[in-house]
């Protein structure tokens, strides 16, 4: 009896030591891929943010490019649209993706704004000759405040 009990808390504390290992596994785990839209989503929103508008136009698709004469036009169009939220941001976070096609997605992206407001941001990309570009936003006020 005395043997079992030796085996059975030797047992249960080799369990225990690896459930803590895998623990501190899973605290030092690698961050999330990032996707390499969401690095443009990032890069545009950054532009936006800081008001560089060549940098901001950049990053809209083909049919941005071809429908705004210069970077400023878009630019102005952009803050007179109602997607000034998205340049007043102070944060923002990336959710689920969908790919609509093989070189098509859409990503949820989660904003907060300067006064804490809470927008959602539906992101349409497509993957263009010159790599992955905007074409095209939905952004919904949601209820909350962040932080």
């Amino acid at each position: 009896m005395q043997v079992f009990r030796t085996l059975a808390t030797g047992f249960f504390g080799l369990l225990l030591l690896v459930g803590t290992v895998a623990q501190a596994e899973d605290a030092v785990a690698p961050p999330a891929t990032i996707e390499p839209w969401q690095s443009v989503i990032t890069s545009q929103i950054e532009a936006f943010r800081i008001k560089d508008a060549p940098g901001a136009f950049q990053y809209a698709g083909a049919g941005f490019q071809k429908m705004f004469p210069t970077a400023e036009a878009f630019f102005v169009a952009i803050i007179t649209s109602g997607y000034s939220p998205i340049m007043e941001s102070r944060s923002h976070t990336f959710g689920e993706f969908r790919m609509t096609g093989d070189k098509a997605v859409v990503q949820e992206v989660r904003l907060v704004g300067n006064d804490q407001s809470l927008y959602e941001a539906f992101y349409q990309l497509a993957e263009e000759p010159n790599g992955w570009r905007v074409e095209g936003v939905q952004l919904l006020k949601q209820p909350g405040m962040g932080v």
